[in-house]
């Protein structure tokens, strides 16, 4: 009978141990898009911590899409838009152009 008292104290303590371990994994585990978002100095990386936690209450439905949220952000380049800005530099040249043309034009008919 001493036997199964020390075997049932000892798969009590196993459980307990398994139990705790599982829930530091789970809590790690959901904090890992934010722990990106930080070292990638990431705008809304405080959204990203609140619904790392939301993610936890939710089972981790919603986690995945913050890891996509959280390595969208590339310290480097931003959201990668820069091609907006060159877009923007370009229309500028182009209008610039298209005005100096019309400007030659006009001098034209006016010789």
């Amino acid at each position: 009978m001493e036997n199964v008292d020390a075997i049932s104290w000892f798969a009590l303590f196993m459980l307990v141990l398994v139990s705790i371990t599982l829930v530091y994994a789970i809590i790690y585990i959901h904090d890992i898009p934010y722990e990106i978002a930080k070292k990638r100095n990431h705008p809304h990386q405080d959204a990203i911590h609140t619904a790392g936690w939301v993610s936890l209450f939710l089972l981790h439905t919603i986690w995945p899409f913050l890891w996509i949220w959280a390595t969208l952000y590339k310290p480097e380049t931003g959201w990668g838009l820069s091609d907006h800005d060159k877009l923007a530099r370009l229309q500028e040249k182009v209008e610039y152009l298209e005005r100096k043309l019309c400007d030659k034009e006009k001098k034209e008919e006016e010789a």
